[in-house]
Protein backbone atom coordinates (compact mmCIF):
# COMPACT_ATOMS: atom_id res chain seq x y z
CA UNK A 1 0.00 0.00 0.00
CA UNK A 2 2.73 2.32 0.98
CA UNK A 3 4.69 1.45 -2.17
CA UNK A 4 1.65 2.01 -4.35
CA UNK A 5 1.10 5.48 -2.82
CA UNK A 6 4.63 6.53 -3.55
CA UNK A 7 4.30 5.34 -7.15
CA UNK A 8 1.10 7.32 -7.57
CA UNK A 9 2.71 10.48 -6.15
CA UNK A 10 5.74 10.10 -8.44
CA UNK A 11 3.47 9.52 -11.40
CA UNK A 12 1.46 12.64 -10.54
CA UNK A 13 4.57 14.81 -10.28
CA UNK A 14 5.77 13.60 -13.67
CA UNK A 15 2.40 14.33 -15.26
CA UNK A 16 2.31 17.86 -13.83
CA UNK A 17 5.86 18.54 -14.98
CA UNK A 18 5.04 17.28 -18.44
CA UNK A 19 1.97 19.50 -18.61
CA UNK A 20 4.01 22.57 -17.54
CA UNK A 21 6.64 21.88 -20.18
CA UNK A 22 4.06 21.39 -22.90
CA UNK A 23 2.27 24.63 -21.97
CA UNK A 24 5.55 26.54 -21.98
CA UNK A 25 6.55 25.12 -25.35
CA UNK A 26 3.20 26.10 -26.81
CA UNK A 27 3.61 29.60 -25.37
CA UNK A 28 7.10 30.01 -26.85
CA UNK A 29 6.26 28.55 -30.24
CA UNK A 30 2.86 30.06 -30.87
CA UNK A 31 2.17 33.06 -28.65
CA UNK A 32 5.59 34.74 -28.06
CA UNK A 33 7.32 33.64 -31.22
CA UNK A 34 7.77 37.17 -32.59
CA UNK A 35 9.06 38.64 -29.34
CA UNK A 36 11.57 35.93 -28.61
CA UNK A 37 12.55 35.69 -32.24
CA UNK A 38 13.67 39.30 -32.15
CA UNK A 39 15.62 38.76 -28.93
CA UNK A 40 17.35 35.78 -30.48
CA UNK A 41 18.18 37.78 -33.57
CA UNK A 42 19.85 40.47 -31.48
CA UNK A 43 22.51 37.98 -30.49
CA UNK A 44 23.08 37.00 -34.14
CA UNK A 45 22.93 40.40 -35.83
CA UNK A 46 25.34 43.30 -35.42
CA UNK A 47 23.72 46.71 -35.89
CA UNK A 48 26.08 49.33 -37.32
CA UNK A 49 24.79 52.89 -36.94
CA UNK A 50 25.30 55.11 -39.99
CA UNK A 51 25.64 58.71 -38.89
CA UNK A 52 24.15 61.34 -41.23
CA UNK A 53 26.15 64.42 -42.13
CA UNK A 54 24.97 67.57 -40.37
CA UNK A 55 23.19 70.12 -42.52
CA UNK A 56 25.22 72.85 -44.21
CA UNK A 57 24.91 76.59 -43.66
CA UNK A 58 24.83 79.23 -46.41
CA UNK A 59 25.10 83.00 -46.17
CA UNK A 60 22.41 85.33 -47.55
CA UNK A 61 24.01 85.23 -51.00
CA UNK A 62 24.18 81.43 -51.20
CA UNK A 63 27.85 80.96 -50.26
CA UNK A 64 28.64 77.89 -48.12
CA UNK A 65 29.93 79.15 -44.77
CA UNK A 66 29.70 75.92 -42.73
CA UNK A 67 30.61 72.75 -44.60
CA UNK A 68 31.53 69.13 -43.78
CA UNK A 69 34.67 67.16 -44.50
CA UNK A 70 35.04 63.36 -44.54
CA UNK A 71 37.10 61.89 -41.70
CA UNK A 72 37.88 58.47 -40.26
CA UNK A 73 36.43 57.42 -36.92
CA UNK A 74 37.88 54.35 -35.19
CA UNK A 75 35.35 52.06 -33.52
CA UNK A 76 35.63 49.06 -31.21
CA UNK A 77 32.99 46.38 -30.70
CA UNK A 78 33.48 45.54 -26.99
CA UNK A 79 32.42 41.89 -27.00
CA UNK A 80 34.81 41.14 -29.87
CA UNK A 81 37.76 43.12 -28.57
CA UNK A 82 40.84 41.22 -27.38
CA UNK A 83 41.55 42.75 -23.97
CA UNK A 84 45.22 41.83 -24.33
CA UNK A 85 45.42 44.56 -26.99
CA UNK A 86 44.57 47.55 -24.76
CA UNK A 87 48.13 48.87 -24.71
CA UNK A 88 48.70 48.42 -28.46
CA UNK A 89 45.43 50.07 -29.46
CA UNK A 90 45.77 52.96 -27.03
CA UNK A 91 49.26 53.72 -28.38
CA UNK A 92 47.97 53.46 -31.94
CA UNK A 93 45.21 56.00 -31.27
CA UNK A 94 47.30 58.30 -29.11
CA UNK A 95 45.11 57.98 -26.06
CA UNK A 96 45.93 56.59 -22.64
CA UNK A 97 45.20 52.98 -21.82
CA UNK A 98 43.09 54.17 -18.87
CA UNK A 99 40.96 56.31 -21.19
CA UNK A 100 40.42 53.43 -23.59
CA UNK A 101 39.43 51.08 -20.77
CA UNK A 102 37.04 53.70 -19.40
CA UNK A 103 35.39 54.21 -22.79
CA UNK A 104 34.71 50.51 -23.23
CA UNK A 105 33.61 50.12 -19.61
CA UNK A 106 30.90 52.75 -20.21
CA UNK A 107 29.27 50.55 -22.87
CA UNK A 108 26.31 48.74 -21.38
CA UNK A 109 23.97 45.87 -22.31
CA UNK A 110 23.46 44.84 -25.91
CA UNK A 111 25.49 47.87 -27.07
CA UNK A 112 28.55 45.72 -26.35
CA UNK A 113 27.73 43.77 -29.50
CA UNK A 114 27.77 46.93 -31.65
CA UNK A 115 30.68 49.19 -32.73
CA UNK A 116 31.38 52.10 -30.37
CA UNK A 117 33.18 55.28 -31.44
CA UNK A 118 36.56 55.58 -29.76
CA UNK A 119 38.33 58.41 -31.63
CA UNK A 120 37.29 60.77 -34.43
CA UNK A 121 39.39 62.49 -37.08
CA UNK A 122 42.04 59.74 -37.25
CA UNK A 123 44.73 59.97 -39.95
CA UNK A 124 44.98 57.60 -42.90
CA UNK A 125 48.20 56.02 -41.65
CA UNK A 126 46.39 54.71 -38.57
CA UNK A 127 43.49 53.42 -40.66
CA UNK A 128 45.92 51.61 -42.96
CA UNK A 129 47.54 49.91 -39.95
CA UNK A 130 44.14 48.73 -38.68
CA UNK A 131 43.25 47.32 -42.10
CA UNK A 132 46.56 45.50 -42.44
CA UNK A 133 46.26 43.95 -38.96
CA UNK A 134 42.55 43.19 -39.08
CA UNK A 135 42.89 39.57 -37.94
CA UNK A 136 44.89 40.56 -34.85
CA UNK A 137 42.87 43.63 -33.88
CA UNK A 138 39.55 41.89 -33.39
CA UNK A 139 36.64 44.25 -32.91
CA UNK A 140 38.69 47.27 -34.03
CA UNK A 141 37.27 48.92 -37.14
CA UNK A 142 36.66 52.35 -38.66
CA UNK A 143 33.88 54.37 -40.27
CA UNK A 144 33.89 57.39 -42.54
CA UNK A 145 32.02 60.27 -40.91
CA UNK A 146 31.62 63.99 -41.56
CA UNK A 147 33.08 66.71 -39.34
CA UNK A 148 32.65 70.47 -39.61
CA UNK A 149 34.75 72.50 -42.00
CA UNK A 150 34.72 76.31 -42.30
CA UNK A 151 35.76 77.56 -45.77
CA UNK A 152 35.97 81.22 -44.74
CA UNK A 153 38.42 84.01 -44.08
CA UNK A 154 36.43 84.87 -40.93
CA UNK A 155 35.46 82.96 -37.79
CA UNK A 156 31.90 83.86 -36.76
CA UNK A 157 32.52 81.61 -33.77
CA UNK A 158 29.71 83.05 -31.65
CA UNK A 159 27.25 82.79 -34.55
CA UNK A 160 27.81 79.23 -35.75
CA UNK A 161 28.68 77.71 -32.36
CA UNK A 162 29.83 74.10 -32.39
CA UNK A 163 28.82 70.49 -31.83
CA UNK A 164 30.57 68.01 -29.53
CA UNK A 165 30.15 64.43 -28.35
CA UNK A 166 27.13 64.13 -26.12
CA UNK A 167 27.91 63.93 -22.41
CA UNK A 168 26.64 61.27 -20.05
CA UNK A 169 24.40 63.85 -18.34
CA UNK A 170 22.92 64.98 -21.67
CA UNK A 171 22.25 61.36 -22.55
CA UNK A 172 20.36 60.86 -19.29
CA UNK A 173 18.31 64.04 -19.77
CA UNK A 174 17.51 63.68 -23.47
CA UNK A 175 13.90 63.71 -24.61
CA UNK A 176 13.34 60.60 -26.71
CA UNK A 177 16.05 58.09 -27.58
CA UNK A 178 17.79 59.58 -30.63
CA UNK A 179 21.19 59.97 -29.06
CA UNK A 180 23.56 57.18 -28.13
CA UNK A 181 26.99 57.25 -26.57
CA UNK A 182 29.49 58.93 -28.90
CA UNK A 183 26.91 60.90 -30.91
CA UNK A 184 27.48 64.57 -31.73
CA UNK A 185 25.10 67.27 -30.46
CA UNK A 186 24.98 71.06 -30.90
CA UNK A 187 26.46 72.80 -27.86
CA UNK A 188 26.55 76.52 -28.73
CA UNK A 189 25.17 79.04 -31.22
CA UNK A 190 23.14 78.05 -34.27
CA UNK A 191 24.45 74.49 -33.99
CA UNK A 192 22.52 74.20 -30.73
CA UNK A 193 19.41 76.23 -31.59
CA UNK A 194 18.74 74.28 -34.80
CA UNK A 195 20.04 70.89 -33.60
CA UNK A 196 16.82 69.04 -34.46
CA UNK A 197 17.10 70.18 -38.09
CA UNK A 198 20.87 69.90 -38.50
CA UNK A 199 21.38 66.40 -37.05
CA UNK A 200 19.46 64.46 -39.72
CA UNK A 201 18.13 60.92 -39.36
CA UNK A 202 20.38 57.99 -38.55
CA UNK A 203 20.73 54.97 -40.80
CA UNK A 204 21.51 51.36 -39.86
CA UNK A 205 23.36 48.45 -41.48
CA UNK A 206 22.56 44.95 -40.23
CA UNK A 207 25.25 42.27 -40.34
CA UNK A 208 24.98 38.56 -39.41
CA UNK A 209 27.63 37.35 -36.97
CA UNK A 210 28.54 33.88 -35.77
CA UNK A 211 28.79 32.70 -32.15
CA UNK A 212 32.28 34.21 -31.99
CA UNK A 213 31.07 37.60 -33.21
CA UNK A 214 32.63 37.27 -36.65
CA UNK A 215 30.76 38.99 -39.47
CA UNK A 216 29.35 36.45 -41.94
CA UNK A 217 27.35 38.72 -44.28
CA UNK A 218 24.61 41.29 -44.56
CA UNK A 219 21.16 40.51 -43.29
CA UNK A 220 18.78 39.87 -46.19
CA UNK A 221 21.52 40.99 -48.60
CA UNK A 222 21.32 44.51 -47.22
CA UNK A 223 17.70 44.99 -48.20
CA UNK A 224 16.77 45.65 -44.56
CA UNK A 225 19.42 48.36 -44.16
CA UNK A 226 18.19 51.88 -43.46
CA UNK A 227 19.91 54.69 -45.36
CA UNK A 228 20.78 57.78 -43.24
CA UNK A 229 19.26 61.12 -44.21
CA UNK A 230 21.55 64.12 -43.93
CA UNK A 231 20.52 67.09 -41.81
CA UNK A 232 18.59 70.02 -43.24
CA UNK A 233 20.52 72.98 -44.66
CA UNK A 234 20.21 76.43 -43.09
CA UNK A 235 20.12 79.61 -45.16
CA UNK A 236 21.40 82.39 -42.94
CA UNK A 237 20.90 86.14 -42.98
CA UNK A 238 24.58 87.06 -42.60
CA UNK A 239 26.58 88.59 -45.43
CA UNK A 240 29.88 86.73 -45.80
CA UNK A 241 31.86 89.75 -47.01
CA UNK A 242 30.45 92.08 -44.35
CA UNK A 243 31.19 89.54 -41.60
CA UNK A 244 34.77 89.27 -42.78
CA UNK A 245 35.15 93.06 -42.93
CA UNK A 246 33.67 93.59 -39.44
CA UNK A 247 35.98 90.96 -37.96
CA UNK A 248 39.00 92.70 -39.53
CA UNK A 249 37.93 96.01 -38.00
CA UNK A 250 37.65 94.37 -34.57
CA UNK A 251 41.02 92.62 -34.78
CA UNK A 252 42.99 92.99 -31.53
CA UNK A 253 40.06 94.85 -29.93
CA UNK A 254 37.71 93.79 -27.16
CA UNK A 255 34.10 94.49 -27.95
CA UNK A 256 31.11 93.74 -30.13
CA UNK A 257 29.49 94.58 -33.46
CA UNK A 258 26.03 93.68 -34.69
CA UNK A 259 24.26 94.97 -37.79
CA UNK A 260 20.73 94.15 -38.93
CA UNK A 261 18.35 94.90 -41.76
CA UNK A 262 15.86 97.12 -39.87
CA UNK A 263 13.06 96.11 -42.25
CA UNK A 264 12.92 92.52 -41.00
CA UNK A 265 15.53 91.87 -38.27
CA UNK A 266 17.91 89.86 -40.49
CA UNK A 267 21.34 89.92 -38.83
CA UNK A 268 23.90 90.97 -41.44
CA UNK A 269 27.01 90.48 -39.32
CA UNK A 270 27.88 89.89 -35.68
CA UNK A 271 31.29 89.97 -34.01
CA UNK A 272 32.21 89.27 -30.42
CA UNK A 273 35.91 89.75 -29.89
CA UNK A 274 38.13 88.16 -28.66
CA UNK A 275 36.75 84.97 -30.13
CA UNK A 276 38.12 81.50 -30.86
CA UNK A 277 38.87 79.10 -33.70
CA UNK A 278 35.94 76.75 -34.29
CA UNK A 279 38.31 74.15 -35.75
CA UNK A 280 39.37 73.48 -32.16
CA UNK A 281 35.99 71.85 -31.62
CA UNK A 282 35.40 70.21 -35.01
CA UNK A 283 37.40 67.11 -34.04
CA UNK A 284 38.97 65.79 -30.83
CA UNK A 285 39.70 68.78 -28.59
CA UNK A 286 43.09 68.97 -26.90
CA UNK A 287 42.33 69.28 -23.15
CA UNK A 288 45.15 71.80 -22.73
CA UNK A 289 43.81 74.02 -25.54
CA UNK A 290 40.32 73.87 -24.04
CA UNK A 291 41.63 74.65 -20.58
CA UNK A 292 43.58 77.64 -21.93
CA UNK A 293 40.44 78.94 -23.65
CA UNK A 294 38.30 78.62 -20.55
CA UNK A 295 40.86 80.39 -18.38
CA UNK A 296 41.81 83.14 -20.84
CA UNK A 297 41.51 86.50 -19.03
CA UNK A 298 39.93 88.07 -22.14
CA UNK A 299 37.10 85.48 -22.06
CA UNK A 300 36.96 84.52 -25.77
CA UNK A 301 34.11 82.05 -25.12
CA UNK A 302 31.92 84.87 -23.73
CA UNK A 303 29.46 86.37 -26.23
CA UNK A 304 29.78 90.14 -25.82
CA UNK A 305 26.91 90.85 -28.23
CA UNK A 306 24.23 89.05 -26.25
CA UNK A 307 25.49 88.57 -22.71
CA UNK A 308 27.12 91.83 -21.60
CA UNK A 309 25.57 94.10 -19.00
CA UNK A 310 27.18 97.46 -19.75
CA UNK A 311 25.81 101.00 -19.37
CA UNK A 312 25.15 102.38 -22.88
CA UNK A 313 26.17 105.98 -22.17
CA UNK A 314 24.69 108.63 -24.46
CA UNK A 315 23.39 106.10 -27.00
CA UNK A 316 20.55 105.80 -24.46
CA UNK A 317 19.37 109.38 -24.93
CA UNK A 318 16.98 108.56 -27.80
CA UNK A 319 15.22 106.19 -25.39
CA UNK A 320 14.82 109.03 -22.92
CA UNK A 321 13.39 111.21 -25.66
CA UNK A 322 10.75 108.61 -26.55
CA UNK A 323 9.90 108.13 -22.86
CA UNK A 324 9.60 111.89 -22.44
CA UNK A 325 7.14 112.10 -25.34
CA UNK A 326 5.14 109.03 -24.29
CA UNK A 327 4.79 110.17 -20.69
CA UNK A 328 3.57 113.59 -21.85
CA UNK A 329 6.41 115.47 -20.15
CA UNK A 330 7.76 117.01 -23.37
CA UNK A 331 6.77 117.55 -26.99
CA UNK A 332 9.11 117.87 -29.98
CA UNK A 333 9.10 121.65 -29.45
CA UNK A 334 9.47 121.68 -25.64
CA UNK A 335 12.56 123.50 -24.39
CA UNK A 336 14.76 122.61 -21.43
CA UNK A 337 17.45 124.98 -20.23
CA UNK A 338 20.94 123.52 -20.35
CA UNK A 339 23.33 126.05 -18.68
CA UNK A 340 26.34 123.73 -18.61
CA UNK A 341 25.83 122.01 -15.27
CA UNK A 342 23.18 120.63 -12.95
CA UNK A 343 22.92 120.35 -9.18
CA UNK A 344 20.63 117.87 -7.46
CA UNK A 345 20.75 117.65 -3.69
CA UNK A 346 24.34 118.20 -2.73
CA UNK A 347 25.81 116.76 -5.91
CA UNK A 348 26.85 118.61 -9.08
CA UNK A 349 26.52 116.96 -12.50
CA UNK A 350 28.62 118.34 -15.36
CA UNK A 351 27.90 118.82 -19.04
CA UNK A 352 30.07 119.26 -22.15
CA UNK A 353 28.94 122.85 -22.69
CA UNK A 354 26.24 125.47 -22.12
CA UNK A 355 23.52 125.28 -24.78
CA UNK A 356 20.75 127.46 -23.36
CA UNK A 357 17.13 126.40 -23.86
CA UNK A 358 17.00 123.58 -26.44
CA UNK A 359 14.56 120.96 -27.67
CA UNK A 360 15.11 117.19 -27.84
CA UNK A 361 16.48 117.19 -31.39
CA UNK A 362 19.17 119.73 -30.52
CA UNK A 363 19.90 117.92 -27.24
CA UNK A 364 20.61 114.71 -29.22
CA UNK A 365 22.75 116.56 -31.75
CA UNK A 366 25.09 118.03 -29.13
CA UNK A 367 24.50 115.26 -26.56
CA UNK A 368 23.54 117.73 -23.83
CA UNK A 369 23.62 115.87 -20.51
CA UNK A 370 21.64 118.43 -18.50
CA UNK A 371 18.65 118.03 -20.81
CA UNK A 372 18.42 114.35 -19.90
CA UNK A 373 19.27 114.77 -16.19
CA UNK A 374 16.22 116.99 -15.87
CA UNK A 375 14.05 114.90 -18.19
CA UNK A 376 14.51 111.61 -16.32
CA UNK A 377 13.54 113.25 -13.02
CA UNK A 378 10.43 114.64 -14.67
CA UNK A 379 9.53 111.31 -16.24
CA UNK A 380 9.95 109.35 -13.00
CA UNK A 381 11.18 105.80 -12.50
CA UNK A 382 7.91 104.02 -13.28
CA UNK A 383 7.57 105.69 -16.70
CA UNK A 384 11.29 105.16 -17.31
CA UNK A 385 10.80 101.43 -16.79
CA UNK A 386 7.46 101.24 -18.65
CA UNK A 387 8.59 102.83 -21.91
CA UNK A 388 12.10 101.35 -21.91
CA UNK A 389 10.50 97.90 -21.60
CA UNK A 390 8.45 98.63 -24.74
CA UNK A 391 11.74 98.89 -26.67
CA UNK A 392 12.92 95.53 -25.35
CA UNK A 393 15.22 96.52 -22.50
CA UNK A 394 15.42 94.38 -19.35
CA UNK A 395 14.42 91.28 -21.35
CA UNK A 396 15.88 88.92 -23.91
CA UNK A 397 15.34 89.88 -27.54
CA UNK A 398 14.66 86.27 -28.56
CA UNK A 399 17.64 86.11 -30.96
CA UNK A 400 17.90 82.55 -32.29
CA UNK A 401 21.01 81.48 -30.42
CA UNK A 402 20.76 80.24 -26.83
CA UNK A 403 23.45 82.48 -25.34
CA UNK A 404 21.50 85.58 -24.31
CA UNK A 405 20.95 87.51 -21.07
CA UNK A 406 18.31 90.21 -20.38
CA UNK A 407 20.58 93.00 -19.16
CA UNK A 408 19.33 95.13 -16.25
CA UNK A 409 16.58 97.76 -16.40
CA UNK A 410 16.18 99.43 -12.97
CA UNK A 411 12.65 99.76 -11.60
CA UNK A 412 11.02 100.68 -8.30
CA UNK A 413 10.92 96.98 -7.44
CA UNK A 414 14.62 96.68 -8.27
CA UNK A 415 15.68 99.59 -6.02
CA UNK A 416 13.43 98.42 -3.18
CA UNK A 417 15.03 94.99 -3.40
CA UNK A 418 18.62 96.27 -3.60
CA UNK A 419 18.47 99.22 -1.17
CA UNK A 420 15.30 98.62 0.82
CA UNK A 421 11.94 100.38 0.77
CA UNK A 422 12.35 104.09 1.57
CA UNK A 423 16.17 103.86 1.54
CA UNK A 424 16.79 105.30 -1.92
CA UNK A 425 16.01 108.69 -3.40
CA UNK A 426 15.41 110.38 -6.74
CA UNK A 427 19.11 111.16 -6.78
CA UNK A 428 19.64 107.57 -7.90
CA UNK A 429 17.76 108.38 -11.12
CA UNK A 430 19.83 111.29 -12.43
CA UNK A 431 22.56 109.16 -14.03
CA UNK A 432 19.98 106.87 -15.59
CA UNK A 433 19.01 109.76 -17.88
CA UNK A 434 22.36 109.60 -19.69
CA UNK A 435 22.65 105.81 -19.81
CA UNK A 436 24.76 105.41 -16.70
CA UNK A 437 24.06 104.21 -13.16
CA UNK A 438 22.69 100.72 -12.74
CA UNK A 439 21.34 100.40 -16.27
CA UNK A 440 22.86 97.45 -18.15
CA UNK A 441 22.23 96.57 -21.82
CA UNK A 442 23.48 94.23 -24.51
CA UNK A 443 24.51 95.29 -28.05
CA UNK A 444 21.75 93.10 -29.53
CA UNK A 445 19.17 95.04 -27.48
CA UNK A 446 20.73 98.29 -28.67
CA UNK A 447 20.64 97.40 -32.36
CA UNK A 448 17.01 96.22 -32.11
CA UNK A 449 16.02 99.51 -30.44
CA UNK A 450 17.94 101.57 -33.01
CA UNK A 451 16.32 99.67 -35.87
CA UNK A 452 12.88 100.27 -34.32
CA UNK A 453 13.52 104.02 -34.23
CA UNK A 454 14.79 103.97 -37.82
CA UNK A 455 11.58 102.16 -38.88
CA UNK A 456 9.22 104.48 -36.98
CA UNK A 457 8.37 101.90 -34.33
CA UNK A 458 8.60 98.61 -36.23
CA UNK A 459 10.43 96.29 -33.80
CA UNK A 460 11.79 93.09 -35.37
CA UNK A 461 13.46 90.29 -33.42
CA UNK A 462 17.07 89.95 -34.62
CA UNK A 463 17.66 86.51 -36.11
CA UNK A 464 20.13 84.46 -38.17
CA UNK A 465 18.07 81.89 -40.05
CA UNK A 466 15.78 82.73 -42.96
CA UNK A 467 15.11 79.31 -44.44
CA UNK A 468 15.52 75.61 -43.59
CA UNK A 469 15.66 73.14 -46.48
CA UNK A 470 15.17 69.41 -45.98
CA UNK A 471 17.88 67.82 -48.14
CA UNK A 472 15.76 64.72 -48.71
CA UNK A 473 12.27 66.07 -49.45
CA UNK A 474 13.36 69.60 -50.49
CA UNK A 475 10.65 70.93 -48.18
CA UNK A 476 11.31 74.54 -47.17
CA UNK A 477 10.55 75.93 -43.72
CA UNK A 478 10.60 79.67 -42.98
CA UNK A 479 11.05 80.32 -39.25
CA UNK A 480 8.81 83.02 -37.78
CA UNK A 481 10.17 85.70 -35.49
CA UNK A 482 8.29 88.29 -33.48
CA UNK A 483 7.57 91.58 -35.24
CA UNK A 484 5.50 94.30 -33.57
CA UNK A 485 4.68 97.96 -33.81
CA UNK A 486 5.57 100.41 -31.04
CA UNK A 487 2.66 102.63 -31.87
CA UNK A 488 3.78 106.19 -31.17
CA UNK A 489 3.03 109.29 -33.28
CA UNK A 490 5.25 109.70 -36.34
CA UNK A 491 6.36 113.19 -35.26
CA UNK A 492 8.03 111.70 -32.15
CA UNK A 493 10.15 109.37 -34.27
CA UNK A 494 10.94 112.21 -36.68
CA UNK A 495 12.20 114.40 -33.83
CA UNK A 496 14.47 111.63 -32.53
CA UNK A 497 15.75 110.61 -35.96
CA UNK A 498 16.49 114.24 -36.84
CA UNK A 499 18.67 114.46 -33.74
CA UNK A 500 20.57 111.35 -34.89
CA UNK A 501 20.90 112.86 -38.37
CA UNK A 502 22.39 116.07 -36.97
CA UNK A 503 24.75 114.15 -34.66
CA UNK A 504 26.45 112.95 -37.87
CA UNK A 505 25.62 115.67 -40.40
CA UNK A 506 25.40 118.75 -38.17
CA UNK A 507 27.49 119.91 -35.23
CA UNK A 508 27.16 116.60 -33.44
CA UNK A 509 29.56 114.23 -31.79
CA UNK A 510 29.68 111.87 -34.80
CA UNK A 511 30.36 114.51 -37.45
CA UNK A 512 33.66 112.81 -38.22
CA UNK A 513 31.85 110.05 -40.16
CA UNK A 514 29.71 112.29 -42.36
CA UNK A 515 29.62 110.76 -45.84
CA UNK A 516 28.93 112.53 -49.11
CA UNK A 517 27.46 109.50 -50.86
CA UNK A 518 25.25 108.00 -48.15
CA UNK A 519 23.38 109.87 -45.43
CA UNK A 520 24.28 108.23 -42.14
CA UNK A 521 22.49 108.88 -38.84
CA UNK A 522 23.48 107.83 -35.37
CA UNK A 523 24.55 108.63 -31.85
CA UNK A 524 27.83 108.20 -30.02
CA UNK A 525 28.13 107.04 -26.42
CA UNK A 526 30.99 107.05 -23.94
CA UNK A 527 30.18 104.90 -20.93
CA UNK A 528 32.14 105.46 -17.76
CA UNK A 529 33.53 102.30 -16.24
CA UNK A 530 36.54 101.08 -14.38
CA UNK A 531 39.61 101.95 -16.43
CA UNK A 532 39.21 103.60 -19.79
CA UNK A 533 35.64 104.31 -20.96
CA UNK A 534 33.61 102.05 -23.26
CA UNK A 535 33.14 103.44 -26.77
CA UNK A 536 29.59 103.07 -28.21
CA UNK A 537 27.84 103.98 -31.42
CA UNK A 538 24.36 103.14 -32.71
CA UNK A 539 23.07 104.27 -36.09
CA UNK A 540 21.35 103.50 -39.37
CA UNK A 541 21.57 104.30 -43.08
CA UNK A 542 20.50 105.58 -45.50
CA UNK A 543 18.59 108.13 -43.46
CA UNK A 544 15.51 108.27 -45.73
CA UNK A 545 15.36 104.56 -46.57
CA UNK A 546 17.12 102.51 -43.86
CA UNK A 547 18.75 99.30 -45.05
CA UNK A 548 21.15 98.74 -42.19
CA UNK A 549 21.12 99.48 -38.45
CA UNK A 550 24.18 98.93 -36.33
CA UNK A 551 25.62 98.89 -32.82
CA UNK A 552 29.35 98.97 -32.06
CA UNK A 553 30.82 98.54 -28.59
CA UNK A 554 34.55 98.97 -27.93
CA UNK A 555 35.51 97.87 -24.44
CA UNK A 556 37.78 100.46 -22.80
CA UNK A 557 38.42 102.12 -26.17
CA UNK A 558 37.58 105.67 -25.09
CA UNK A 559 35.22 108.14 -26.72
CA UNK A 560 32.32 106.97 -28.83
CA UNK A 561 33.58 109.23 -31.60
CA UNK A 562 37.07 107.73 -31.54
CA UNK A 563 36.23 104.07 -32.16
CA UNK A 564 32.51 103.27 -32.18
CA UNK A 565 31.49 105.86 -34.77
CA UNK A 566 34.22 105.32 -37.42
CA UNK A 567 33.91 101.54 -37.13
CA UNK A 568 30.13 101.64 -37.51
CA UNK A 569 30.33 104.18 -40.34
CA UNK A 570 32.78 101.99 -42.25
CA UNK A 571 30.58 98.91 -41.90
CA UNK A 572 27.46 100.77 -43.01
CA UNK A 573 29.20 102.16 -46.10
CA UNK A 574 30.75 98.78 -46.87
CA UNK A 575 27.28 97.22 -46.84
CA UNK A 576 25.70 99.93 -48.96
CA UNK A 577 28.51 100.34 -51.48
CA UNK A 578 30.57 97.16 -51.29
CA UNK A 579 33.68 99.27 -50.75
CA UNK A 580 36.19 99.16 -47.90
CA UNK A 581 36.54 102.72 -46.61
CA UNK A 582 38.27 102.27 -43.30
CA UNK A 583 41.79 101.21 -42.55
CA UNK A 584 41.87 100.02 -38.94
CA UNK A 585 45.61 100.63 -38.85
CA UNK A 586 45.22 104.25 -39.90
CA UNK A 587 41.99 105.41 -38.30
CA UNK A 588 41.20 109.04 -37.72
CA UNK A 589 40.51 109.72 -34.06
CA UNK A 590 37.84 112.20 -33.07
CA UNK A 591 38.12 113.06 -29.41
CA UNK A 592 34.62 114.50 -29.17
CA UNK A 593 32.96 114.21 -25.80
CA UNK A 594 29.45 112.86 -25.47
Amino acid sequence: MELLTRKLILFGVCVVAAIVLIVRLVQLQFFNQEEYGKESQKNAVKTITLTPARGLMFDKNGHVVVDNRPTYTVTITPNEFDTLRYKEVSMLLGISEEELRAKLKEVKGTNRFNPQRIKRDVDFKTIAYISENEKYLKGVDFQVEALRYYPNDFRAAHIFGYAKEISEKQLENQVGDYYKQGDMIGIKGIEKSYENYLRGEKGYRFVNVDVNGREIGSVNDGRDDIIPINGSDLYLTIDRDLQSYAERLMKDKRGAVIAVDPNNGDILCMVSNPDFDLNIFSGPTDPKVLNDLMNDKDKPLFNRVTMTNYPPGSTWKMMMGMAGFASGKITPTSLINCPGGFVFGNRAFEDHGAYGSINLTRALEVSANVFFYKLVLDIGLDNYYKYSSMFGFGQKTGIDIPEELPGRLPSTEYYNKVYGVGKWTEGYLVSLGIGQGELGVTPVQMVAYTAAIAMNGLYNTPHFVNKIVNTNTKEEIYPKFDSRKIDFPQKWYEAVKKGMYLAVNGEGTARGIKNEEFILAGKTGTAQTQGNNHSWFVGFAPYDNPKIAICVLGENLGWGASFGAPTAGAIMIKYLSGRDVFNPDDQTVFNVRD
